[in-house]
């Protein structure tokens, strides 16, 4: 039997951080006193039972060690000096991997560290203090463990960090990283090195499978992972440690050790494993977790493992109670007790009527799914059909990808052509693992939008509730597991409509494909003209199929980003294009690059000043000039060579503007003077570099912006906002409102959105 117990601990530990995290100071202190006094003196009168006072004493304890934290990282002098933007000389010691994002202007190199002194403003302190450090791409990149010394402004930061550390001079090395940090980052270096000749996506994915460094994956693969339920593979999970500690302990067992010393290898591997992985609180988190999964194993499992689990979520709680309100927190305890508390009675059901490794093999995927589906619903608005069958075709290929993906970096320290040879079977699970991630994602109905709100996700909570007792029954009798097995199967396989899409009398819509542009202006029955293509052609595809968009007699592409030509193909499935026109300025090269190897064939030139009819759109081209001036040098050249067209729809005039930058938006004022339009198609994604007075004097009813959801950039600008809404134009973001479509009803003009 499970032990209730250790999971009240832990429960009560979990609700003891949520308080003080989400509520203010004030609110979360009289919550936790008010529980605390309810159930002391409800004990103390007999009211409650005694083992209240375990889980209680879990959640003050949490709350506390919660409220001390946040407590020192709001009075550290790094807080005060941040507020005011100091500029500083620190001693920092790095925490983490380097990662380059991507910054509004260039790349930046982003970490986590730990400042051990700062001087600033006359004095100075000797602390122990996180913060992010964030440096531009030009400044060394430093391995985890180094410390060093530099010159930083400090900027204001969120969560649990006391500063934003952003370096002004040059560092200075003050001390190496430790042996152990060496160590670690030799094995992970030689786990690459084992697999570098191997398919670009299988010597991405197994370093991910072994140690979680995802680092150079393709960003369209590892959509397909979240798409099938696979993403749990490409971070450092339980399942990692599972996998690399249990095969220490069989080849510990074939050698001969055993009793206590078991135990010790145990943890050596652990460790390792953790020293490897890196030893942040996302890895401890999946270490503890993947120890619970070893005591499952064990005899008595069941009861073991709910302890392990209960005590686990205590222990990682005490030392990081921000964990609490992280998704990777959340989907490994719910995976876990879903698998401990869920899977053994799902495969005693199935048993009745097959073999006992059929049975876990469906059981334990199912109750993981079950468990952790309200969470990977509010986080991608999604819910997976095709996860289950994913991890059953790939489980098989997870063991020998990572064991032997961990063997060949091992090997290969001493070796590397041996390091080579253990790793090559390693890459060949990979390459399973992927082609069934592609193969899931491909499926007409892979995922179902569900939404985010709090109505669905309630409504979706109640629904695996209420699976927990219906499923055993279900699964118990083949005829009702083949039958819902065959209705998941057709639902998979044909895409359903959406419901009221598309809108009656759409004319022009602006599909939501993250930071990017995808724009279509209806030609007919069924078929539009395309103007960009966005930076992923399922997300293309995906609104072009809502739109019913069948045949696309011409599509533009206003220059060569890829954020709006890597989503070309995407156009191209299932769809006649029957003429695609571009920019004059063939760059980057690899954004026309793309658009050859999709097509076939260059883009054609679009024809400046020439205005032509494609079935229900009139389409004039105003920008680039054929001279190729009026755009500013400092700018970007892209962006400034930008297709511009005015299109009109249904006696609607739309003004379509790509990326052009302020200099070549004052050249169009000039050239088109006293143009008005309708609808506003806002450039680059709202950036805060805008010709205010042309956008404002275009006299647009709606304006809409094509931009991604938590980007990196700022987009949209607030003050470009202000200024379009401030000169009587309806503004609508892509980000927040999802595709948005404007129709034309009865002479009426109008927006419908799909979020």
């Amino acid at each position: 039997m499970p032990d209730l117990r250790a999971l009240a601990l832990g429960a009560g530990a979990w609700v003891g951080a949520l308080l003080v995290l989400l509520l203010p100071g004030w609110v979360a202190l009289v919550a936790v006193c008010t529980v605390v006094l309810v159930v002391a003196g409800g004990a103390r009168g007999r009211r409650w039972s005694a083992a209240w006072l375990g889980p209680v004493a879990a959640l003050a304890a949490v709350a506390g060690i919660a409220t001390l934290q946040q407590t020192l990282v709001e009075t550290s002098p790094l807080t005060g000096l941040a507020d005011d933007g100091a500029v500083v000389s620190v001693r920092l010691q790095v925490t983490s991997d380097v990662r380059v994002v991507a910054g509004q202007y260039g790349d930046l190199q982003v970490a986590q560290a730990r400042v051990q002194r700062v001087e600033g403003r006359g004095r100075a302190w000797h602390l122990d203090a996180p913060v992010v450090l964030m440096a531009s791409a030009d400044w060394p990149r430093f391995a985890l463990g180094t410390a060093v010394e530099t010159t930083a402004r400090l900027v204001p930061a969120e969560d649990d960090v006391a500063a934003l550390v952003r370096p002004t001079g040059e560092p200075r090395v003050v001390a190496e990283p430790d042996v152990w940090w060496d160590a670690a980052a030799a094995v992970r270096r030689s786990v690459r090195a084992a697999v570098a000749g191997r398919d670009a996506d299988a010597r991405e994915l197994v370093p991910a499978l072994v140690v979680g460094d995802d680092g150079g994956l393709d960003p369209a693969l590892a959509d397909d992972f979240r798409t099938t339920g696979l993403t749990h593979l490409l971070a450092v999970s339980g399942t990692n440690l599972t996998l690399v500690v249990g095969f220490l302990l069989v080849l510990g067992r074939w050698l001969g050790v055993r009793g206590r010393w078991l135990y010790v290898l145990a943890a050596v591997g652990i460790a390792g494993f953790v020293m490897t992985a890196r030893a942040e609180p996302s890895v401890v988190r999946a270490a503890a977790m993947g120890t619970v999964a070893l005591v499952g194993m064990a005899r008595n499992g069941r009861s073991r493992g709910t302890r392990g689990l209960g005590v686990a979520v205590l222990g990682l709680l005490l030392l990081w109670p921000r964990l609490a309100v992280t998704a990777g927190f959340a989907l490994s305890v719910l995976a876990t007790a879903g698998i401990l508390l869920l899977a053994p009675v799902w495969r005693d059901a199935l048993m009745r009527w097959t073999p006992r490794w059929v049975a876990e093999a469906v059981s334990v995927p199912l109750a993981a799914q079950v468990a952790c589906t309200p969470v990977v619903a509010a986080l991608s608005g999604q819910v997976s059909l095709v996860a289950v069958g994913a991890n059953l075709l790939a489980a098989p290929a997870v063991a020998p990808a990572t064991v032997l993906g961990l063997a060949g970096g091992l090997l290969g320290l001493a070796w590397s052509p041996l390091g080579v040879l253990a790793a090559a079977p390693a890459a060949w699970s990979a390459q399973w693992i992927i082609a069934v991630a592609r193969w899931g994602a491909d499926v007409p109905t892979a995922a179902v939008d569900w939404g985010t709100g709090p109505a669905p996700l309630v409504l979706l909570t109640l629904l695996c509730t209420a699976s927990v007792p219906l499923a055993p029954r279900v699964l118990r009798r083949p005829g009702s597991t083949l039958a819902c097995t065959g209705l998941l199967v057709v639902v998979m396989l044909v895409r359903p409509p959406s419901p009221g899409w598309p809108p009656t009398g759409w004319v022009f819509a602006v599909c939501d494909v993250g930071q990017g542009d995808g724009l279509v202006l209806r030609a007919g029955e069924h078929a539009a003209v395309v103007v960009d293509a966005g930076p992923d052609p399922e997300t293309m595809d995906a609104c072009l199929d809502r739109l019913e968009v069948r045949s696309v007699p011409l599509l533009v592409l206003t220059h060569f980003h890829a954020d709006h030509v890597d989503g070309v193909a995407g156009v191209l499935e299932g769809r006649e294009v029957a003429a695609i026109e571009g920019s004059a300025l063939l760059e980057p090269a690899a954004g026309v690059q793309e658009v050859e190897s999709a097509f076939g064939r260059h883009a054609a030139l679009s024809s400046y000043g020439m205005t032509r009819r494609v079935g229900g759109v009139t389409l004039q081209a105003v920008w680039p000039r054929p001279d190729g001036t009026g755009g500013d040098p400092s700018e970007s050249a892209p962006n400034n060579a930008s297709v511009v067209l005015v299109a009109e729809v249904a006696g609607l005039r739309i003004l379509l503007t790509g990326d052009v930058e302020p200099s070549a938006q004052a050249a169009l004022a000039r050239d088109l003077a006293g143009l008005r339009v309708d609808v506003l198609k806002v450039p680059h994604h709202g950036s805060r570099h805008q010709d205010l007075d042309w956008l404002t004097s275009l006299g647009a009813r709606l304006a809409v912006v094509s931009v991604g959801e938590g980007n990196d950039y700022g987009h949209p600008a607030p003050d470009l906002l202000l200024a379009l809404s401030a000169a009587g134009a309806r503004v609508w973001r892509t980000d927040t409102a999802g595709d948005v479509v404007v129709v034309v009803r009865d002479g009426e003009v109008g927006v419908v959105t799909r979020g």
